[in-house]
């Protein structure tokens, strides 16, 4: 395929994802896939992290072979132990207690496929919590913020009163490291450049065009 690519294929139902670049101009299909999210036995955090933005991936491109497809995946990893999406408001309130007052690891996982080609990206930052008291755990946890958040909380949101301090790209905490995008493009061919107040992709043997809605 050459000349201008189709429209990005967002393999994620997060909103916050969606927003990040659609601040950016770039215009996507969503399409969330349903993969199994389980950790394998003694899976370290950030192998699997890819794995899942892997499965995400490969599972939009069967169904959009000819588009870009963006998957991401983030976990939060407390030691090697990973904490995933709360159950229930009872597991949610069990993992905020877990964090309060220590720090934590943060990684997301980008795979992008297009056209034959894959390229993978892992950011990660620590977290520090306040030492915050169980009442306001319970408030929080009670706001339903966290309820599909790994880590059950949202750092760009309420949660933002419970962290203490990040070191290391916030991005990675969001879900969706945006300085990695031009690379990971360019590793696939594809090229993010300026168009008009937005953002367009283009085969890097193609003029630019903006990536729209198909």
């Amino acid at each position: 395929m050459s000349g201008a690519a189709a429209a990005l294929v967002l393999a994620s139902g997060s909103p916050r994802r969606l927003e990040l670049l659609a601040r950016l101009g770039i215009a996507v299909t969503v399409a969330a896939q349903d993969v199994d999210e389980s950790a394998s036995a003694d899976e370290a955090p950030g192998v699997h992290a890819m794995r899942v933005a892997r499965l995400k991936a490969m599972a939009a491109a069967r169904r959009y072979p000819r588009r870009p497809v963006l998957a991401a995946d983030t976990v939060v990893a407390l030691g090697e132990r990973i904490l995933g999406k709360p159950r229930d408001r009872a597991d949610a309130f069990a993992m905020l207690a877990d964090l309060a007052g220590r720090t934590h690891t943060v990684l997301t996982a980008l795979v992008l496929v297009w056209n034959g080609r894959e390229a993978a990206h892992l950011e990660q930052a620590r977290v520090t919590m306040a030492p915050f008291r169980r009442e306001l755990v319970r408030w929080y946890a009670d706001t339903g913020e966290g309820d599909d958040k790994a880590g059950a909380y949202a750092v760009q949101g309420k949660g933002a009163l419970l962290v203490e301090r990040v070191e290391g790209n916030v991005q990675a905490v969001v879900g969706l490291p945006l300085a990695a995008l031009p690379d990971l493009f360019g590793r696939v061919g594809l090229l993010l450049v300026a168009s008009g107040a937005g953002l367009a992709l283009t085969a890097r043997d193609g003029p630019p065009r903006r990536v729209g809605r198909p």
